[in-house]
């Protein structure tokens, strides 16, 4: 298997702590050689059949790979910090449904849609070349402390002006960001009613609130978010749904139980204003196994309140034109599925000839406990052909037409079940490299080792 880097070298571990280092490990031997790989269709050999639509189509080596990666706001964004490294032509299809965290406040009083995971992912995608940037970066990213009187009170300091995230900010963005700022305050205060809580909060939701508010459109938000964060040019921050409402996730059990939120789905809090916490051992097991997701009413309860939201345009245009789509690691159910099961979606990737990658999980949360590598492609197909959904509107594509490599972290807890992958039509089952902590870089060498 011939092995090519860009650049004459590969990219270098970020610094982690040891409690990320499995899942770190994961995104630099991804970054390192896979992507290289799949950009220059050296990761697997198989013949070319122009009838077979499986079949990922040769990519020029003139020019960096064009990627669209499926995912959610926190598990991809270490792979994002790298992949800037390799390509900045890559699409980030997000979803707007989140409704924990500081998201879950803005949304409560103000509506509208999530934007937690799109700011989260302009973030990791901003300049860092100068000091300005840095400073820019820096308070963008800033979270208010957990105490609400602690939060209120910083928030002023910095919605005024006068909070030292302020220095190293030129008048001209201090003024831009500053504008927005306030006037999300305006709109608090206008829903005097309501009693908003900042504890934890971030300042790029507000940032992003305030200008969609303003120019009442997420699409505005999004370009106004990625020019003052200064993200590349040719990379693309979509979210999979552009609406001005808000937009609620439901899922149906196989033993019949309906769940509304994603933050009741994936990791259902006290209520206070507490960090989210996925670990699978600190929340309760699910009564059963998730059958599907699907979008509800925002006051809806039940199975009877289903609604259809439109795909974003922009997302199936790139699905027909990038050289690689890539199912991200993360909450499976709550950040991957819930922008498959969009009407659109399903048929652009099947009529798609290029690379489908699925980066399995490191490990289960509580979505996925107990699943195999074969569930979560069962999951994702089912997703895309909305198997469960209404059967007049169901797909029936086989799984290697959505699904075609898969790379696996080694060491991993989710079991790995070839026989079961094979007889899905996925015979490109690719390990990673193992880690260690004193680990500077990994050469593409290192990657070859051990793939199948």
């Amino acid at each position: 298997m011939a092995c090519v880097m860009w650049g004459g070298h590969p990219p270098r571990l970020s610094s982690t702590s040891a409690s990320s280092s499995t899942h770190r490990t994961y995104i630099s031997s991804f970054t390192a050689f896979n992507l290289n790989s799949i950009a220059l269709n050296h990761i697997i050999s198989m013949k070319a059949d122009a009838n077979d639509v499986s079949t990922p189509m040769p990519v020029a080596e003139s020019r960096q790979p064009s990627m669209l990666v499926f995912s959610g706001g926190t598990a991809f964004n270490g792979v994002v910090e790298e992949l800037k490294k390799v390509t900045t032509r890559v699409a980030h299809v997000l979803p707007v449904s989140d409704d924990g965290g500081s998201t879950a406040e803005i949304v409560r009083v103000l509506g509208g849609p999530a934007v937690g995971d799109i700011r989260s992912r302009c973030l990791r995608l901003s300049d860092e070349s100068t000091s300005e940037a840095l400073a820019v970066r820096r308070l963008l990213g800033h979270r208010l402390s957990l105490d609400p009187l602690q939060a209120k009170a910083e928030w002023y300091e910095i919605v005024e002006g006068e909070h030292v995230l302020w220095n190293g900010v030129s008048r001209p963005y201090r003024e831009t960001i500053r504008a927005f700022l306030v006037y999300f305050q305006n709109q608090i205060l206008r829903r005097a009613s309501e009693n908003f809580c900042f504890g934890n909060g971030s300042i790029g939701n507000f940032f992003f609130a305030g200008a969609r508010i303003f120019f009442q459109s997420l699409d505005a938000a999004v370009f106004l978010f990625s020019r003052v964060s200064h993200i590349p040019t040719d990379s693309l921050v979509l979210p999979v749904i552009c609406t001005n409402d808000r937009l609620t996730l439901g899922c149906e059990l196989w033993n019949g139980t309906v769940i509304r939120g994603q933050n009741e789905i994936s990791h259902p809090t006290s209520g206070a204003v507490e960090p989210i916490n996925k670990v699978v051992s600190s929340v309760p097991a699910l009564p059963a196994r998730i059958k599907r997701i699907f979008y509800m009413s925002s006051e809806g309860t039940n199975l009877l309140h289903e609604v259809f939201p439109a795909v974003n345009d922009s997302v199936l245009e790139q699905l027909k034109q990038v050289d690689c789509i890539v199912y991200a690691m993360g909450s499976l159910y709550t950040s991957i599925c819930p922008s498959l099961v969009l009407h659109g979606v399903g048929e652009t990737i099947s009529m798609t000839p290029c690379l489908k990658v699925l980066l399995l999980n490191c490990s289960h949360d509580r979505e996925t406990t107990n699943m195999t590598a074969s569930d979560f492609v069962t999951a994702i197909c089912d997703a895309l052909n909305r198997k469960h959904g209404d059967p007049l509107k169901c797909l029936n594509n086989p799984p290697n037409t959505y699904v075609n490599v898969m790379l696996v972290p080694k060491g991993g807890q989710v079991p790995v079940d070839r026989q079961q992958l094979a007889a899905q039509g996925i015979c490109h089952v690719i390990p990673q490299c193992e880690y260690s902590q004193d680990t500077s870089g990994l050469s593409v060498h290192q990657c070859c080792k051990g793939s199948t």
